[in-house]
């Protein structure tokens, strides 16, 4: 009997190439599925860590399937959650994302939270291997009086709040007052202060969410003051985010010249990165060119940035009146990012009848499942090398694996270095892999649950409302802020198969 013909389209050389290797992938797949287990990994969390490990499981093993669990009914994590509604840039990176959940080894299972909806144990039972990629949910407190009092927010739900992130939709924010004081010098406290300062008319071309544009439309702030605890060569923001703060239309930066003047003698030795920041930093305060100086002729609102300060006290009984700041000294002269520092216990006041204070210093990842190890002290999952400690098959990646450190290129590089060390583990035998179906094994228990799962198709119908909605209001998208309003979109004709 004569071979199966396989039909070879006129192709180019490479085209061809690829056609053909595709062809004999099939065929190996047909001869070998009986004898070799597909490995199936699951991803719990739909971030820049989840989807760029998935990325590099999809490209490193040609067998393997992947899906990716969300505890919201729409994917993309802090890109969509996070990045600030000015920086549509950034967010350029959710087509490369779309175009991993599309694959069809791939599967986006939305609605599905992990210690509520399904267990950490179902999962490893399900799956060869389990990667922990959810984000940092949390925020570390300052632990000091008057941190409670109504005006006090956090920056991560004040970033939701702008960002239409649903548990955030109704925080309270207060923008009656002239002034708002930010504690923090990270890229997150110079987002805040920037969507704080710029001009509605700006805001209102961005896909920043309905009802903050709306409270920003009415706020009376006309100045931010952003408080560090440690000196200008320390400051966690990038040139970037300093780079547009000086060009924020009618707002013009009100930096103290003496913070700077030791400044310029220091720059030649500094590190690249911090050269260029501090050289910038330097020069808005004592040499700003005369395109900024117009920039800034006519400003009607400002920022300042406040070194060497530590809050001790928030003052007030239900809202805040004023905050009472340590001044640090620091105690060693390297010019380094992080340097030691100690309050000298100097007690001043800060703006009196201050009626909006941000906290922004820095999130926490916390444990999903009473069986995953945890790290209190620095809020992170336990692990060595992504391998979570005392759970084979289980591993961990992005903010949970790292702490929140570092920008998204920072979490594609863990999320590959994760992806590839599950990879390893797979080809030396390490990961069960017989007995394992995935989704297969988990989606009858969510809907024995009564779980409404949502699929990467259901999401693409959310996806479509929203830029409808932008659109009949002269934005990019309106998102969707409702839960059960996003699944019933979801639901609508066909359910999606996953």
């Amino acid at each position: 009997m004569l071979p199966n013909v396989i039909a070879v389209p006129r192709l180019c050389k490479r085209h061809l190439h690829r056609f053909l290797k595709q062809q004999f992938r099939h065929c190996v797949a047909d001869h070998t599925s009986v004898d070799s287990p597909v490995p199936h990994v699951c991803v719990v969390g739909s971030g820049p860590a989840g989807f760029y490990t998935a990325q590099q499981l999809l490209k490193g093993n040609p067998d393997i399937v992947v899906d990716i669990y969300e505890k919201l009914p729409v994917p993309f994590g802090l890109v969509r959650f996070g990045v600030a509604p000015d920086h549509p840039e950034v967010k350029n990176v959710i087509n490369t994302f779309t175009k991993t959940a599309k694959s069809e080894r791939c599967s986006f299972i939305g609605n599905v939270e992990v210690g509520r909806d399904i267990t950490l144990q179902q999962l490893r039972d399900a799956y060869s291997a389990v990667v922990l990629a959810y984000g940092a949910d949390n925020d570390k407190t300052l632990g000091i009086p008057g941190e409670g009092l109504d005006n006090v927010l956090s920056a991560r739900s004040f970033v939701g709040w702008f960002n239409g992130l649903p548990q955030d939709r109704d925080l309270k924010v207060d923008l009656s007052a002239e002034r708002a004081v930010i504690l923090g010098h990270g890229n997150v406290a110079v987002d805040v202060a920037r969507i704080l300062l710029t001009p509605i008319d700006i805001l209102k071309t961005t896909d920043i969410s309905q009802h903050a544009l709306e409270a920003l439309s009415h706020s009376c702030i006309k100045g931010v003051v952003l408080v560090g605890r440690r000196g200008p060569l320390q400051v966690a923001f990038t040139i970037k985010e300093l780079r547009e703060m000086t060009k924020i239309p009618e707002c013009r930066p009100h930096l103290n010249p003496k913070d700077y003047l030791e400044l310029l003698d220091l720059i030649p030795d500094l590190p690249r990165p911090r050269s260029r920041l501090t050289d910038l930093l330097y020069k808005t305060a004592l040499e700003p060119n005369a395109r900024y100086k117009a920039l800034w002729a006519d400003a009607k609102r400002e920022w300042k940035l406040q070194f060497l300060r530590s809050p001790i006290h928030i003052c007030g009984e239900t809202k805040v009146t004023g905050i009472k700041l340590a001044i640090n000294r620091l105690e060693v002269c390297l010019h380094t990012v992080r340097k030691h520092f100690k309050p000298i216990f100097t007690f001043i006041c800060l703006c009196p009848l201050v009626y909006q204070v941000l906290r922004s210093i820095g999130y926490r990842s916390v444990s999903i499942d009473k069986d995953i190890p945890f790290n209190m002290e620095r809020g992170v999952v336990s692990h060595t090398q992504g391998r979570v400690d005392g759970l084979i098959g289980v591993y961990c990646s992005g903010w949970v694996n790292t702490g929140p450190v570092g920008v998204i290129l920072t979490t594609m590089t863990n999320g590959f270095e994760t992806g590839k060390t599950i990879i390893h583990d797979i080809s030396n035998g390490t990961l069960e892999l017989s007995g394992k179906q995935g989704k297969n094994d988990i989606l009858p228990l969510l809907q024995k649950s009564g779980v409404q799962v949502v699929s990467f198709s259901d999401w693409m119908k959310i996806d479509e409302a929203e830029v409808e909605r932008g659109q009949n209001c002269g934005k990019p998208r309106e998102k969707l802020v409702d839960i059960d309003a996003m699944l019933k979109i979801a639901s609508t004709a066909a359910p999606s198969p996953l």
